[in-house]
Parts: C-alpha cells; structure tokens; sequence
C-alpha cells in the first residue's frame, strides 16, 4: 500500500473512532502514534488556537520561511485550530531575504504571543552579510529567546541561533549537513533525521526540511487527519525520519 494511501486510511480511521489529534501511523516518517496530543487540556480548538510566529530577519532564506507559511496556511485554511504570523526581531517593516525578495513583516516578536517560534535559517556561509549571524551577534535577543516558555521550531542553519541561546544544549536535535559537526560542538545531542522533535524543541535539516517540519508540526498538534489532507492538496509526501523522544 503506498505511504499516502495508508496515513489518509489510519487518518479516517481514527476520525471514525472520534479520536482528534491522537491518529496512530507509520510511515516515511517512522513514527509510531504520530499525532499523539501532548495533552487533551492542551489541545488547539477554535476558542484557543495554536499560536505561531515565524521569525523574519534581512538574510532569511526564502525557502525556509516559505515551507511553513505555505504549510501552516493551508492547514488553517482547511479548518486547522492554528494561526501563523511573521515576526521580527525589531519593528515591524520590511525584510530582505538571501535572493533579494522583500516581505513586509507586520508583528514584533512577542514571547507571550506565541505558543510555538519557528526560526527559519539563512547566510550561515556569508558571516559578514545579514542572516543568522546577526541574531547570533545579537545578545540581548538571546536572553529572550533562552527566557521565553515557548515552544521552538528551527529549520536549517536556524537552529544554529537556538543553539547560541543555549536552548539545544544537551538535546537531541538536527540541522543542515554542512552544520552539524558545529551544532554537536554546541553541545547538541546530534541525530541523523530529517526532523527532530524533543517536544518543546522541533528541529529540521537543511532548506526543504521545512515542508516535513511543518507537516509534523500539523500532524501533531491537529492531527494526521488534517496533515494527509495538507499533503494531498500541495501534492508532496514528506521525505525522511521524524525521531521523537
């Protein structure tokens, strides 16, 4: 049976049960009970919805931030208990990203606004030039991050500025391959995964990873129902492991 076929049939399966958000499914993913709810008092719904803000900064790279703002959109789109806003680190206004896209980010970041912080990676390779550096060099910005309650998603070399708050010290994570040696040295637990998910801290691999972490992201707070039916619409199947605590 193909990996769509079989997540779409647990997925209806479970909805028949009544059971929301706690689908059991194996598949590209290898995770066993794959929507399970951290907690049914903790569930998103229309009255609480999942809060995330994707973090902009001149330098991001366009996929990284894309991947979720196009996944976490639909899925609110189909009827997902989520919203998704771009933040930045400073005022609102614009951002230039590694390509040279502009996007207008509307929101300050704001820690009690934000039940979960995506931060999407790019300019690792031009340390001179605005990306990740500049929120590494950046320690004011860091406090926060390591003082916020939270939780955290990095995508690519994003992670490498949740390492620089101390944030995956001593946790099982992953990023881009051309990083990882760094992130260990760091103090992460390094794993070889596609997505990592510690539960407060969710971490991908390089620059399209973003398209699996944030169809987890989906499957686990909203259920594998609402994740095959993200698929189905953008017409991708994840890719890779999701090694989880």
């Amino acid at each position: 049976m193909e990996r769509r076929s079989f997540l779409r049939a647990s997925a209806l399966s479970a909805g028949a049960l009544g059971i929301a958000g706690a689908a059991s499914a194996v598949g590209a993913t290898g995770v066993a009970n794959a929507a399970e709810a951290d907690s049914a008092a903790d569930a998103p719904s229309a009255a609480r919805p999942l809060r995330v803000q994707i973090l902009m900064y001149d330098g991001v790279e366009e996929q990284d931030f894309i991947a979720p703002t196009e996944v976490l959109g639909l899925a609110k789109a189909l009827g997902g208990a989520l919203t998704t806003t771009l933040v930045s680190v400073g005022k609102p206004g614009f951002v230039k990203c590694t390509y040279g896209t502009r996007v207008e980010v509307p929101q300050t970041w704001s820690p009690h606004n934000a039940d979960l912080l995506v931060v999407p990676g790019g300019g690792w390779r031009r340390k001179d030039e605005p990306g990740v550096h500049q929120l590494i060099a950046d320690k004011d910005f860091l406090r926060r991050l390591a003082a916020s309650r939270s939780k955290f998603a990095g995508i690519c070399t994003g992670v490498m500025v949740l390492s620089a708050a101390g944030i995956t010290r001593g946790r099982p994570a992953t990023t881009h391959h051309a990083v990882k040696a760094e992130l260990a040295a760091q103090g992460a637990q390094v794993v070889d995964a596609r997505v990592v998910d510690d539960r407060t801290l969710i971490t991908s691999g390089g620059v399209t990873s973003g398209l699996d972490l944030a169809l987890w992201i989906v499957e686990r707070f909203l259920g594998a129902q609402l994740a095959t039916r993200a698929e189905t619409v953008l017409e991708y199947e994840r890719r890779g492991t999701v090694w989880r605590r």
